[in-house]
């Protein structure tokens, strides 16, 4: 596997741990939201991530030095989870009986995904660095 398929996957790590934080960010930004363009409470939103190749085609693949491996983004989904129910009259979307139907969001849930999706990110920049110091100490060879 050559030094740039790796610095690819890398980059494909942090490119997935950077939108699931944006998602995470909506999430958190909607977390009172009652009504959307549809009419509906905000649902939370989840990322859906898939490896771009098995280790089987990875292995197949570094011995021809062709790009290996890595992460992609293949949905954004919504949470299909029971909407929470908030007696509150004087909402202007509560129920003739008082009742508001706020988002599914919960904030301790958010924050945890977001912590592990920063650490996520920062593993990726190790590697992404270690490779990086690697070709460098690699062009010190030559002097």
């Amino acid at each position: 596997m050559s030094f740039l398929s790796s610095l690819n996957i890398s980059a494909s790590g942090m490119t997935a741990q950077r939108l699931r934080l944006d998602v995470v960010s909506e999430n958190i930004a909607n977390i009172e939201t009652t009504r959307t363009e549809v009419g509906t409470p905000y649902r939370r939103k989840l990322i859906k991530l898939e490896a771009k190749d098995d280790f089987r085609t990875a292995m197949e693949r570094a011995e021809s030095a062709g790009n290996t491996g890595g992460v992609r983004a293949t949905q954004i989904l919504e949470d299909e989870t029971d909407l929470k129910s908030v007696y509150n009259p004087t909402h202007p979307d509560a129920n003739e009986e008082g009742y508001v139907m706020m988002p599914n969001v919960d904030l301790v849930q958010e924050t945890a995904d977001a912590m592990a999706a920063t650490r996520a990110y920062e593993a990726n920049v190790t590697a992404f660095n270690t490779v990086k110091a690697m070709a460098q100490k690699a062009l010190e060879i030559g002097k």
